[in-house]
C-alpha cells in the first residue's frame, strides 16, 4: 500500500478534473490489477476496518477530485461525491475479479474501468468500440 500511496501521491491531477480522473484511474487500475491477489488475502486476514484504512488516501484523494470535479461543472452533481467514489471503488476492484476470474480481457480492462467510473461520474456515456470478450 504504501508503494501504492507514493505512486498517487506523484500523479499530476491539476486543471481539468476530467482529464485528471483519466491519469488517476489509468494508475488506480494498474495498482489494483497488481495487488488483487493480496488485498484478496489482506481482507482474509485483517478486520474491516484496517483494509478501509489502508484505503482512506486514495480514497480521499478521489473524493477531492470528484467534488473538483462537480465544481467545475465536469461531474454530476445529482448524486453525493462519496457515493460517486464508493461506486469507482467497487467498480475498480470489480474489474480485477473479472480479469481474475476469466471473464475480462486483462488488455482491456484498463479502458474499461476508465469509460465506466467516466460515465458514471458524468452522467454520459460515450460510444466506444464493442468488447472482444464473448458474452
Amino acid at each position: 500500500m504504501r508503494v501504492g500511496e507514493r505512486t498517487l501521491s506523484a500523479l499530476d491531477l491539476s486543471g481539468d478534473a476530467g482529464e485528471a480522473m483519466t491519469r488517476l484511474l489509468a494508475s488506480s487500475w494498474k495498482l489494483v490489477a497488481e495487488s488483487a491477489a493480496l488485498l484478496t488475502a489482506a481482507e482474509d486476514v485483517l478486520p474491516a476496518g484496517r483494509v478501509r484504512e489502508l484505503h482512506d488516501q486514495p480514497a480521499q484523494r478521489m473524493a477531492d477530485l470528484v467534488r473538483r470535479g462537480q465544481r467545475q461543472g465536469v461531474f454530476r452533481t445529482d448524486l453525493p461525491s462519496d457515493w460517486l467514489v464508493s461506486v469507482a471503488h467497487y467498480i475498480l476492484h470489480g474489474a480485477a475479479d473479472q480479469v481474475r476470474a476469466g471473464r475480462l480481457a486483462p488488455q482491456e480492462a484498463a479502458d474499461m474501468v476508465t469509460e465506466t467510473v467516466r460515465s458514471v461520474l458524468t452522467g454520459r456515456v460515450r460510444n466506444r468500440r464493442p468488447s472482444t470478450v464473448e458474452r
